[in-house]
């Protein structure tokens, strides 16, 4: 007889003497009800065991244990040498040049001063250096919370009407989402942002990036007056209704930089040693831009500009967030919202270039370290920031090897908000509009799509009714779309488990 042993019994495989030989396996002893639920909370909430290193340690190494846990600068920083502080100096200013004119265009995209945009490139950057576990991830903001900023809260406060209470709103919902990725990384919640699918993360991109390209035929049609609601119809509407009040100007000086700055992607598409081409050709536009309208006094002909832009480093905003009713559910709703799109959007950046260089990043400690640099960045005048793609490719073709580049980023930002801000002056929003279409066109993944019908007909049906919502409803109704149809699918499949 053959026998293979485990700890708990013994099973004999043959027949002894023509008769086949066989022993049932015994039942597990059983478990107190406690002692089961507590073994799956465990499985659920701590699957790698993150209080392991803190075995066996006592007094002040545990402390330092912990200091590196929570903060993984000091994980890196003590080897750090010259050779590593000369590529992130480098992938730094690189991403500068391309923060500066990303921020100003995306605060204009949330209805917010172009200032802000500024600002929120230079605190929450330097909050994450020290509490961010990527080596690559570049912060900053993004296209697709700030127009969700824009779409939530301007229904309830429009900030043509009150200006200032939208700011104090922006704030105010920057700083609860911070409070909620923190919370959701404390607790080790991080699996509830896996409950957005793939399928649905390429839609609501899709239609998000659709929505925002659509809202820029505004500034590249110089139109001064313009429909606030995001769907399809509304903006084609919108259009074509004041075909007269079109300018020339604008749409010349527009389909000119867009033209640049899409063959500058294309060009950058031709290796990697080429990314920057498309690195500096926000900020050269901008240059150019403000060249051409300064040269040919094109703001008096229509051609709007940015106009005054205030010297100076973020002021304090504790005292602005609107923490009382009848606005502060408003604020809490979208900073919810936001939060978890931006979770989403930083962490899946910072996993795909984890992998490439084969390190391991921990998802909580990222909520941790993003809810922290939004909070630090709603007391310091800045909205919601995340980790682009866009900016993390440049940072990472650039050679970055610590997140110390985010530091050199904000350093050169520093600069630019005490001493060069006036030079901003005669930036034509135009080439703004220009700047956010080029760099939201590559999240509109229809290869992703097409992909999805080939491989599962039904994750197809969540992506395209994501983007169909987002598109023809609303940003808030693709999300709804989307997350219930994936909730729906999970459930499909725990009922009818494939086997």
């Amino acid at each position: 007889m053959v026998t293979v042993e485990n700890s708990d019994a013994v099973f004999p495989a043959g027949t002894v003497e023509g008769v086949e030989f066989a022993r049932q396996v015994p039942l597990p002893p059983p478990r107190p009800f406690l002692d089961t639920l507590r073994a799956n909370l465990k499985e659920t909430l701590f699957p790698d065991d993150p209080f392991r290193q803190f075995k066996n340690e006592t007094g002040s190494r545990r402390f330092l244990v912990g200091l590196k846990f929570f903060f993984p600068v000091f994980q890196w920083a003590p080897s750090y040498n010259l050779s590593l502080l000369r590529s992130d100096v480098v992938a730094g200013i690189t991403i500068a040049s391309l923060a500066i004119p990303q921020g100003i265009s995306y605060a204009k995209l949330a209805n917010l001063p172009p200032i802000l945009g500024l600002y929120s490139s230079f605190v929450p950057p330097m909050v994450y250096a020290v509490m961010g576990s990527s080596k690559d991830l570049a912060v900053g903001t993004v296209a697709v919370p700030s127009l969700l900023i824009a779409s939530m809260l301007g229904k309830d406060v429009p900030p043509s009407q009150n200006p200032t209470l939208y700011v104090h709103l922006v704030f105010t919902a920057t700083f609860f989402a911070g409070v909620f990725q923190a919370s959701l990384g404390l607790l080790r919640l991080g699996f509830i942002v896996d409950f957005l699918s793939h399928a649905t993360i390429v839609g609501f991109m899709g239609g998000a990036a659709t929505v925002v390209c659509l809202q820029q035929l505004k500034g590249m049609l110089g139109l001064q007056h313009f429909t606030t609601a995001t769907d399809l119809v509304a903006v084609m509407e919108s259009v074509f209704t004041q075909t007269h009040q079109w300018r020339w100007e604008s749409v010349v000086l527009g389909s000119c930089f867009l033209f640049f700055l899409l063959l500058t992607r294309f060009l950058s598409k031709k290796g990697p040693k080429f990314f920057w081409i498309s690195a500096a050709a926000p900020l050269t536009s901008v240059i150019l831009g403000s060249l051409v309208v300064y040269l040919t006094h094109a703001e008096n002909h229509g051609v709007q500009v940015i106009g005054y832009l205030k010297k100076g480093l973020n002021p304090p905003s504790l005292t602005n967030l609107v923490l009382s009713a009848p606005h502060m559910m408003v604020a809490l709703k979208t900073g919810i919202i936001t939060g978890i799109i931006a979770l989403a959007e930083g962490i899946a950046v910072g996993r795909s270039f984890a992998m490439f260089k084969n390190y391991h990043i921990d998802g909580n400690k990222e909520m941790i370290a993003f809810g922290t640099m939004n909070i630090a960045g709603s007391l310091t005048s800045c909205y919601l920031t995340t980790g682009p793609f866009s900016r993390s490719a440049v940072n990472y073709n650039a050679g970055c090897k610590t997140a110390l580049s985010n530091v050199v980023m904000a350093v050169a930002v520093m600069v630019t908000l005490l001493f060069l801000t006036p030079l901003f002056h005669y930036t034509p929003l135009v080439v703004l509009s220009a700047i956010i279409i080029s760099a939201i066109v590559g999240l509109i993944d229809y290869e992703a799509a097409l992909h999805l019908w080939q491989v599962d007909k039904i994750d197809f049906c969540v992506c395209m009714g994501a983007y169909l919502g987002v598109v023809f409803g609303s940003i808030e109704i693709g999300l709804v779309i989307a997350v219930a149809v994936s909730m729906l699918r999970v459930l499909l499949f725990v009922a009818r488990p494939r086997t």
